[in-house]
């Protein structure tokens, strides 16, 4: 038996080896304080888990779903974009449920992507990005997200024979790895750069919710010209801590979100409809609970971001997002500081350089610690360089 080419090199997925090497310390007794995996430890809000109890006696929810998923959802997403970001979507072709934005982010590949066209993709960027388009034939173009420009790619170096070929765009803000953010002005100027070369623009927008010191995100689809030129992926999971029940969506120009319904229905049968009833009832119940999450993620970012300082390394305080992100210290590159705090101190963070490498220099931590892991795994950190001194001496 010989497996495909497309899956023989393809190395595993970046969060597979970071649990493995945290399970494997834990076998052996060690406690490891992991802040490598964004998954939020705060649970999916009581209202949103009512809504699922209730649907999942309606036997009518015990049937296939559509693959487009249901009206009263499609309706749901339109009338809280327009809510949220004065966005006006039509919830018959411009909506999408998807199961988790991860499946329609690794899918929207195969819907444009010929073997040989160009993705451009942000380096460091979500995995999923590069992988989706090398799972489609494509080639991923990397676009350098650098600290002297504030995290955003510049399209000014690419040449005419990339871009010639180039089908789809990923940007993502806030930003994962980074935290970083973007404005309306630049959102325009990606719409602009999308139509001069008609690209297809893909914005991965799951952080929109999470944000802090007064800060709203915008959308991609606010600023002019986006909706003819790109979609937007978003998602439950960060919004109203519902990562295990995977659900998401996709929003924007019809023809994308046309293809991406056409793939669907010809390889999955839908989302459960008792999920669905639950993102309805997110959408449509209290949102208190988003400033309330947001207050907890925000303390937590400032202890981290404090303890991070104090033991030298450079902090990027995010105004959105559930990650920080910070540069190493001296002498170190990202894989062996990461795997000094793992060996040392049974802390586990994420090696920038698995977003790929421009994230070289960097390691990223996730804001989803439970406090009291948090206290535990901050007490660690502030006394990783006595550790390290201790450690050289032997």
């Amino acid at each position: 038996m010989k497996i495909a080419r497309r899956i023989d090199g393809l190395q595993p997925y970046l969060f597979v080896e970071i649990n493995k090497k945290i399970a494997e310390k834990r076998a052996k007794g060690e406690e490891v304080i992991s802040f490598a995996v964004g998954d939020p430890d705060l649970p999916t809000p009581p209202h949103v888990i009512e809504s699922l109890r209730k649907a999942a006696a309606d036997p009518v929810n015990h049937r296939y779903p559509e693959s487009a998923g249901m009206p009263e959802l499609r309706q749901a997403i339109a009338d809280w974009y327009k809510k949220r970001f004065d966005v006006t979507l039509d919830p018959d072709t411009e909506v999408l449920p998807l199961i988790g934005s991860k499946e329609g982010i690794g899918h929207i590949a195969l819907c444009f992507l010929d073997p040989g066209d160009v993705a451009l993709v942000p380096d460091p960027g979500y995995p999923v990005y590069a992988f989706g388009t090398q799972m489609a034939g494509g080639r991923p173009y990397y676009l350098p997200l650098k600290e002297e420009n504030a995290f955003l790619p510049d399209f000014t170096g690419i040449k005419d024979y990339i871009l010639n070929n180039t089908k789809l765009l990923w940007i993502n803000y806030p930003n994962n790895p980074t935290g970083a953010t973007a404005d309306l002005d630049f959102f325009k100027r990606v719409a602009d750069f999308a139509k001069a070369h008609n690209i297809l623009v893909c914005h991965d927008a799951p952080y929109t919710e999470v944000a802090f010191d007064g800060f709203q995100p915008p959308s991609f689809l606010q600023a002019e010209g986006a909706k003819d030129t790109g979609i937007e992926f978003h998602s439950f999971s960060k919004s109203y801590n519902m990562t295990g029940w995977r659900i998401g969506m996709a929003v924007g120009k019809s023809t994308a979100i046309g293809a991406l319904k056409t793939f669907k229905s010809n390889i999955d049968s839908g989302i459960p409809q008792a999920i669905q009833q639950m993102a309805i009832a997110a959408l449509t119940g209290p949102q208190n609970v988003i400033p309330e999450h947001n207050a907890i993620y925000q303390r937590r970012r400032d202890l981290i971001c404090e303890v991070l300082t104090k033991i030298g390394l450079k902090v990027f305080v995010p105004k959105a997002s559930l990650y920080i992100w910070a540069g190493v210290p001296d002498g170190y590159n990202s894989v062996d500081f990461t795997n000094e705090l793992l060996d040392q101190i049974g802390v586990a963070v994420t090696a920038g350089v698995g977003y790929g490498r421009g994230g070289e220099g960097y390691v990223r931590l996730s804001l989803t610690v439970p406090d009291v892991s948090l206290v535990k795994g901050l007490s660690k950190l502030a006394g990783w360089r006595n550790t390290r001194r201790l450690v050289t001496k032997k």
